[in-house]
């Protein structure tokens, strides 16, 4: 059977990490939404998503499918039901479908013909950027358990202080030393590759992806991802790093989400707490202004490609788009477009040959080309964006 992830209706309500990416291509515990469904399968997958990003991510469609929506994060009984799916079957949760068959011979999809098949038990799903975070726990326990079903983890070694040893699993290649990890709150992942440095202090749930860093003297609250590449230092506290983003120096992130090769100047904060405690309100790319979030902790939530210089403060609830370049002293606003350039004293354009020429340099430090691919999926960020740096 052919599987092929869609980004369902959640897309804009996801922005701006799905202006760079399909829903299925978002790290919420250790590993991406189409890394946990490739996993379950044994298969891989291909993505239904905005025509912009296609030549990045492009669809594979055989003469039978299983559209599988990309906002659930999957489970064993799911996932058996998904492979159980036969012709004109749909299975819903509620309202929202989750998975459906269709074939190459199908002009349309009208679920009044189908038979649907209603999943009763919990899921996951990832609907708001703000659950990237909200929902961090769950989603490193659930891939936490099947990554390491039936597997042994390196050993830990002496020097290392642990509680709740058995809750903790090292990869192969891991660097670890005097530092004091404690899985009592949630499991700990420390992917192949990884390195946590002396007098790190970490409380799970933590999931370190492959070749990423805790830098000397780190405190890590849970639950907090850093995907591949990433390092961190300072204080962070529930919050997701999606890869190849730094925060490598003291400050205080929290209840955050950055996208990949985010980076974060040394002594920069951002508050995640109102002081008159108030609900957090976000900004809604949906309907072009603030709404309520439900949360009273949310701090950050960053791009693709955006930065910001050193001694930076960002304010509760604060959306810093793609490749934006942040710096000064002040409070920036509390939504920063996409391509802006500047600080609380204000914003200018980001020329998109000067974002080129950081990304270029960035990138190829990872030996990764930045290639035109990228180019034109961050030229179309910079078109679609426009309409919002009004400054």
């Amino acid at each position: 059977m052919n599987y092929i992830l869609f980004d369902g209706d959640v897309r804009t309500a996801l922005l701006p990490f799905t202006y760079t990416r399909p829903v299925a291509d978002i790290r919420v515990g250790i590993l991406t939404i189409r890394e946990k469904w490739e996993k379950h399968l044994g298969l891989t997958t291909t993505t239904i998503t905005e025509e912009y990003l296609e030549e990045k991510y492009p669809m594979v469609e055989m003469e039978e499918n299983v559209m599988l929506n990309a906002s659930f994060l999957p489970t064993k009984p799911l996932v058996e039901m998904v492979q159980n799916l036969t012709q004109n079957q749909a299975i819903f949760k509620d309202e929202d479908v989750i998975a459906f068959y269709t074939s190459d011979t199908q002009d349309e999809v009208d679920f009044s013909n189908y038979e649907q098949i209603e999943f009763d038990d919990e899921l996951i799903q990832i609907k708001n950027t703000w659950d990237i975070f909200s929902l961090n726990d769950k989603a490193i326990r659930a891939d936490f358990d099947l990554i390491t079903e039936g597997r042994t983890s390196e050993p830990i070694p002496e020097t290392v202080n642990c509680v709740k040893r058995e809750d903790i699993f090292l990869e192969e290649g891991v660097k670890l030393t005097f530092a004091t990890l404690n899985a009592t709150n949630g499991p700990i992942y420390i992917g192949k590759n990884a390195e946590v440095m002396e007098g790190v202090v970490v409380r799970g749930a933590l999931a370190m992806c492959e070749s990423s860093v805790l830098k000397l003297g780190a405190k890590i609250y849970g639950a907090t991802t850093l995907g591949p590449h990433c390092k961190v230092g300072g204080e962070v506290n529930n919050s997701v790093l999606m890869g190849y983003s730094n925060k490598g120096h003291d400050g205080f992130l929290g209840n955050s989400v950055l996208g990949e090769w985010c980076n974060i100047g040394a002594d920069s904060n951002n508050s995640n707490l109102k002081n008159n405690y108030a609900e957090v309100k976000l900004w809604n790319y949906e309907i072009g202004r603030f709404a309520k979030t439900g949360l009273q902790f949310c701090g950050l939530m960053m791009g693709d490609h955006s930065k910001c210089g050193i001694n930076t403060m960002f304010n509760t609830g604060t959306v810093v788009g793609v490749s934006a370049n942040i710096f000064g002293s002040g409070f920036p606003r509390n939504f920063v477009p996409s391509y802006s350039w500047g600080g609380a004293s204000g914003f200018t354009e980001y020329k998109t040959n000067k974002v080129f020429e950081v990304a270029e340099v960035v990138m190829k430090r990872r030996s990764i080309e930045f290639d035109d691919k990228e180019k034109k999926i961050l030229e179309h960020v910079f078109e679609e964006t426009k309409k919002y740096r009004n400054y």
